[in-house]
């Protein structure tokens, strides 16, 4: 690894799926140093389980391959299985000269990775090259949330405060966010405004669903901002509402979500009715509460504040000491 003179030469592996390249994108900005990024698609190979894709770039689309040449990385940062051959490979090619720095658990083989940052609801035993987090790593900072809060200004500072922050997920695997729950979040949401006198800033996703969007929609009886995720709107208020928001709300089928949320310090209520919510996410969902981070969504409105979570920064301070940096 360079010297203090010498600033390490970082690479961070960011798959298609948005969530897996945040937070590895988020750990490479907590680090402070320069950093690349390689992009990376993939074929149907790369549905392969890791043992039979090897260190290689089996799976890998031939356009995305490119990029990955010599030199070598110091540091290769990755999230999300898939990740995991291409970043063996790097390691191989530089000599076992490279820190490998993954995100979540990946499957089966793990040996040549150098540090795991596996969330605790995953329940991954310990093992020397593994730190559990709470949460997962994010791109949430205070200067990015003031900063997108700036750009919209002139479309939220007319509502009536508190501004009740709400970030809607949708299906995630098996667990499918049906129009009667997203009526549910509706009606809670507005209690909670109508009660405290303030107004709602919510924001649909790609997951959140067509009939699920209507009822929701449809429920919605108070001051609000609604943004509608749709393929052909660019705009993502995402961090602009987290910097707004003097209340939290956000479902509870995404832990990334979760844990953005819990980086402001200010009071996050989870909406997870518990028939469609996953274990791993249940057992996140409860940490939250024991620590004191979130609170249960229930349509009751109340404040309370704590230490903004950040487990990209945890993560950052691990590479750094086992790297030397």
């Amino acid at each position: 690894m360079p010297n203090a003179t010498s600033p390490p030469r970082i690479w961070v592996l960011a798959d298609d799926r948005t969530g897996n390249a945040n937070q590895a994108i988020g750990v490479a900005e907590a680090l402070g140093f320069p950093f690349e990024i390689k992009r990376l698609e993939y074929t149907r190979w790369g549905r392969l389980p890791n043992l039979i894709r090897g260190a290689s770039f089996l799976g890998v689309q031939d356009a995305y391959r490119d990029g990955i040449t010599p030199p070598w990385p110091d540091l290769v940062i990755a999230a999300g299985r898939r990740t995991v051959p291409i970043a063996r490979y790097i390691k191989r090619a530089n000599h076992g000269r490279t820190f490998l720095a993954h995100i979540m658990w990946p499957g089966s083989p793990v040996g040549e990775l150098d540090l795991l940052a596996v969330p605790e609801h995953d329940q991954v035993p310990p093992q020397p090259n593994i730190i559990h987090t709470l949460g997962a790593p994010h791109r949430v900072t205070a200067a990015r949330l003031i900063q997108d809060a700036n750009q919209w200004r002139a479309r939220l500072a007319h509502l009536p405060r508190p501004h009740i922050g709400v970030l809607v997920g949708g299906t995630a695997g098996k667990q499918v966010f049906e129009a009667a729950a997203a009526t549910l979040l509706g009606q809670h949401i507005s209690q909670m405004a109508r009660d405290s006198g303030g107004s709602l800033l919510v924001t649909t996703s790609r997951r959140t669903g067509a009939a699920a969007t209507e009822a929701l929609v449809a429920a919605i009886n108070a001051p609000a901002y609604t943004h509608l995720w749709t393929r052909d709107n660019p705009e993502n208020p995402f961090f602009a509402f987290l910097g707004w928001s003097d209340v939290m709300v956000v479902t509870g089928d995404s832990t990334s979500m979760c844990s953005e949320a819990c980086a402001t310090g200010r009071p996050v209520y989870i909406f997870a009715p518990p028939d469609n919510t996953a274990p791993k996410h249940k057992h996140l969902h409860q940490r939250l509460y024991e620590i004191g981070y979130a609170k249960p969504l229930d349509g009751t409105f109340d404040t309370w504040n704590y230490p903004p979570l950040n487990a990209a920064d945890m993560i950052a301070q691990a590479i750094r000491q086992r790297v030397g940096l």
